[in-house]
């Protein structure tokens, strides 16, 4: 592996203020309700007031005959189903014969301005006729129970069975077995900016070109291409900033399908903003999870054996629903040495807004409940639970788990050390004031999956890179960057592995008519694969310059070496100036292009035969441990995180300065969906729909959180990277709850932690005493 000087800004492992971020911070950059279209249309749509009923008719005659109405739409005007999978397509963005949840698009109206368009909705009359609607797992799957979706009468989108090792015999073998029941409430990824879309439709060609809030522009044109029944080549899809995503925009969602309708039947521009409370019904984010778990461990701490299950409520679309279930016995491997494992789970509907994929993907409640039942184990044979995970580690790397993933960089033990240490574990744990207490837990996530979602043959990433007269290198990627700051990653890769200065550099992303297809920003894959198919390409141009040098010095192309943009012969200066060997290059063909590519060797896809292996497969964890002080008043039943420590193996730390911000975000995002997130329906009609019913951590509730970064570096990562962003999320919660139960004695199983749960717990912890 290249050496790294770590001097240069922009180069790899030196902190490095993103490309984008002044832009952000003066005001300058655009999102896509910022974008100017002053005869654009403005697009609305019409949502089912019923959580299940079938649609009688829709009349939208009165509607369509107001003056100012340019064009509506409904479901018969879209007859193909979408959805992020090939095999779970059961979505329309405008519903068709049934409406399956509440404020599920209906109708959509196109007008003049946004009173017409307003006053258009309440014309529009549907009849429904009610059917029952399910808002809980278990009676979603009670026997005789109305189908959500006719192919599926038990309303399971899917089940999945699977055992790794004898979990019988180890269970057998244990000294102390204990299973318990964890529930998570429905979290929503409460991103800033609302979901918008801004749809033009070229009159000369047929043509929709999108500008919309993604995290995935390929998925959206491939999406939208197949629901309007035109060519890919007919549409463009630009993702202008986004204001967060994590998660939420992982898929192509109906307000995007819905205003290139309107675009296209109205053959103009169509602007439709979401509101806050139509954003909360887009939703996608973590389904209410119920978790059972049963461990079995030695005296020593030692585990024997574990069985988890787990129920989903997914809502009324497939979403990402297949895969999240697979994920929540996914990552009960790469972690700890475990001999057998089992895993049941349930993917269920329900007629309220669809789940999807949130930061953590599947894996943050199994990983918060297996966590927080090895905590009262161990304090239940009376060991210290650093002791307990230190001897379930890996015992070596490379390591191959039961379900086929390969862990070849490992950095958990150090992390562990590094938090136990900065929080002074081993002084104060067990001495804590009334009321405050310590928690450790870890935890883990993937560099992205190996096995596509598509079985085109495609490359995993794509970047091109193009090298002009003016000495400027242009960066082409179609990995959205959602404040992640991948642009500035792809940007760092190729100046590292050209030995360039950084503002020679520009990103252009994610637009499909200048970059390369990319899969999207989804399992921390970006850095990964993105990064590795920037550095193919760096390494391309870099060979074109040094033959282009080595001509010019009359010499061997392995004899000249170039770094700080000089390139000599080894061991001899003078040398020639990167301005100097660009134009030899281009002297008689122009502008050079070259194009790098990312595959996962055929030893990661995982083994087909293991089934959901494949999707759990990866070619790198992330690794995390850390430790939460907190307090809990026993008057009101409040917790209070105070401080955290937190210590992440990265594999290499691109740019330390970005990857501590994406640690803190993070944990960050644990905290609230321990302390008080949670989405609220009454028969389906939702409760939560704005940031003051939603209840998101300011940063009032904020602890101070002590980053440590711990660089393993993988030997198929960028440089050595490895995801920095997901795999410290869901350690937050059982630590926490340990922490709580420090503090006051109390084991929570529900969460959020809010006062009202605590002062229950309070409560039956006291008259259990009396």
């Amino acid at each position: 592996m290249k050496e790294l000087k770590k001097t240069r800004i922009g180069g790899v492992g030196v902190p490095t203020p993103l490309i984008d971020g002044v832009d952000k911070v003066t005001g300058k950059a655009l999102y896509t309700a910022d974008l100017p279209a002053p005869d654009a249309l403005c697009g609305r749509i019409l949502r089912a007031s019923l959580p299940h009923a079938r649609i009688v008719s829709v009349d939208v005659s009165q509607a369509l005959a107001l003056e100012g109405v340019i064009a509506i739409c409904t479901g018969e005007d879209c007859r193909i189903p979408f959805g992020v999978l090939p095999i779970a397509e059961n979505e329309f963005p405008l519903a068709r014969e049934k409406v399956r949840y509440r404020g599920e698009p209906v109708a959509a109206v196109a007008a003049i301005d946004e009173k017409t368009a307003d006053k258009a909705l309440k014309l529009i009359r549907v009849e429904y006729e009610k059917l029952p609607a399910y808002f809980d797992a278990k009676k979603a799957m009670a026997e005789g129970v109305t189908a959500v979706h006719a192919d599926k009468p038990n309303n399971i989108l899917r089940e999945v069975h699977a055992e790794f090792g004898d979990s019988e015999a180890g269970f057998a073998s244990a000294d102390l077995v204990r299973e318990k029941t964890y529930k998570f409430a429905e979290v929503n990824h409460a991103h800033i900016e609302p979901n918008a879309t801004l749809a033009e439709y070229e009159t000369d060609g047929g043509r929709l070109v999108i500008h919309t809030t993604t995290q995935v522009p390929y998925y959206v044109l491939r999406n939208v291409s197949k629901c309007l029944e035109i060519e890919e080549a007919h549409v463009r899809v630009i993702k202008p900033f986004v204001g967060g995503g994590f998660g939420a925009r992982t898929e192509c969602l109906h307000f995007e399908i819905i205003a290139a309708l309107l675009a296209r039947k109205a053959k103009r521009t169509v602007r439709l903003l979401q509101t806050r409370e139509e954003t909360f019904l887009a939703h996608r984010g973590r389904p209410e999870t119920s978790i059972t778990v049963k461990l079995g461990m030695k005296k020593d701490g030692r585990l024997t054996a574990c069985h988890l299950q787990a129920t989903q409520c997914g809502g009324a679309y497939a979403s990402y629903g297949i895969i999240t279930i697979l994920y929540t016995g996914a990552l009960l491997h790469g972690i700890y040495d475990i001999p057998a494992i089992k895993h049941d789970g349930w993917r269920v509907y329900t007629n309220t807004p669809p789940c999807g994929a949130q930061r953590g993907h599947g894996t943050v409640d199994p990983r918060a409940a297996f966590e927080a039942l090895m905590n009262e184990m161990a304090d239940e044979l009376g060991l210290d639970p650093f002791a307990v995970r230190e001897i379930n580690l890996l015992p070596q790397v490379p390591y191959v788990t039961a379900y086929a993933q390969r862990v070849m960089s490992y950095g958990l033990p150090e992390c562990l050390e590094k938090v136990k240490k900065a929080s002074g574990w081993d002084e104060r744990r067990g001495k804590m004031p009334k009321g405050r207490g310590l928690g450790v837990a870890c935890s883990h996530f993937v560099s992205g999956t190996t096995t596509p979602k598509h079985w085109t043959g495609e490359p995993h990433a794509v970047v091109n890179l193009r090298l002009d007269f003016d000495g400027g290198v242009t960066v082409l990627t179609g990995a959205a960057d959602i404040g992640q700051g991948s642009n500035t990653m792809a940007g760092q890769m190729v100046a590292e592995t050209l030995g360039i200065d950084w503002r020679r550099i520009r990103v252009i992303s994610a637009d499909s008519a200048l970059t390369p297809k990319d899969n999207g920003s989804y399992s921390s894959r970006v850095t990964f694969m993105v990064g590795n198919a920037a550095i193919d390409a760096a390494q391309q141009l870099r060979q074109i310059l040094i033959e282009a040098a080595a001509k010019k010095l009359d010499a061997r192309p392995e004899d000249v070496e170039c770094d700080d943009e000089v390139f000599r012969v080894v061991g001899q200066d003078p040398g020639l100036s990167f301005a100097e060997v660009a134009k030899a290059a281009l002297i008689g063909g122009g502008a050079i292009t070259v194009s790098g590519a990312f595959n996962s060797p055929k030893e990661f896809m995982g083994d087909r035969a293991i089934k959901g292996s494949a999707i759990g497969a990866t070619m790198g964890f992330c690794y995390a441990a850390q430790v939460v002080e907190a307090s809990v008043d026993e008057v009101t039943g409040k917790v209070t995180a105070h401080k955290v420590w937190v210590a992440v193996d990265v594999g290499r730390a691109l740019n330390p300065l970005a990857v501590e911000g994406q640690i803190q975000g993070g944990v960050w995002m644990g905290m609230g969906q321990a302390l008080s997130e949670e989405t609220r329906f009454v028969d389906g009609k939702m409760l939560h729909g704005n940031l003051l019913d939603y209840r998101v951590p300011t940063s009032v509730e904020s602890p101070d959180i002590e980053v440590h970064i711990v660089e393993s570096i993988d030997p198929n990562g960028p440089f050595g990277a490895k995801e920095a962003s997901e795999g410290m999320l869901a350690g937050f919660l059982p630590a926490l709850m340990d922490a709580v139960h420090e503090a006051a004695g109390v084991w929570p199983h529900t969460l959020p932690l809010s006062p009202d749960r605590i002062s229950d717990l309070l409560d039956a912890r006291d008259r259990v005493k009396k």
